[in-house]
């Protein structure tokens, strides 16, 4: 019999009330791509990595079952804190969420040379970002007050977030 093993993220799926402003973040924002999805019956994306192969990690849905009760779908990352995602170019991530009017926090992770940028998706979701900052060049992350992250300390504000289309 063989061990359970985890490889590695498969996908996290994230509901909408705004599918065009939430692809549009995920793509022109965080760079990902959209792949073939299977039609389910009720409007969503598939976002992967734009690597040869690159996987959907990313499955966003609208209407049907991303509504609450009471007609929504909800805001924020409830119980789940925030997804991660491995990435490359630290600055120019910070350039694309200037050039987007996002707000974002930076972190070093203390005793490693682990780098982190945290931004919210249009629904609230928090993402954070995470470099090795030993292959990064430019500046470490910006870790004064106002800039720097605190867990469990939101910043996402939707009366303030921006319109992506």
């Amino acid at each position: 019999m063989t061990e359970p093993l985890t490889a590695g993220l498969f996908h996290v799926a994230v509901k909408t009330n705004d599918l065009a402003a939430t692809v549009a973040f995920y793509t022109r924002v965080i760079g990902l791509v959209e792949v073939k999805r299977p039609d389910f019956g009720y409007p969503g994306a598939w976002l992967g990595v734009p690597l040869p192969g690159g996987l959907a990690i990313l499955h966003v849905y609208a209407g049907g079952p991303a509504m609450a009760p009471e007609g929504r779908a909800p805001l924020g990352t409830a119980a789940i804190d925030h997804v991660s995602l491995a990435c490359r170019g630290y600055h120019g991530f910070i350039a694309r969420f200037q050039a987007a009017g996002l707000d974002w926090r930076e972190f070093l992770v203390p005793g490693t040379s682990l780098w982190q940028l945290f931004v919210h998706d249009p629904s609230g979701v928090q993402l954070e970002l995470t470099f090795d900052g030993s292959a990064e060049d430019g500046p470490p992350p910006d870790m004064s007050e106002g800039r720097r992250y605190v867990a469990g300390a939101s910043f996402h504000d939707p009366a303030t977030y921006p319109t992506l289309r």
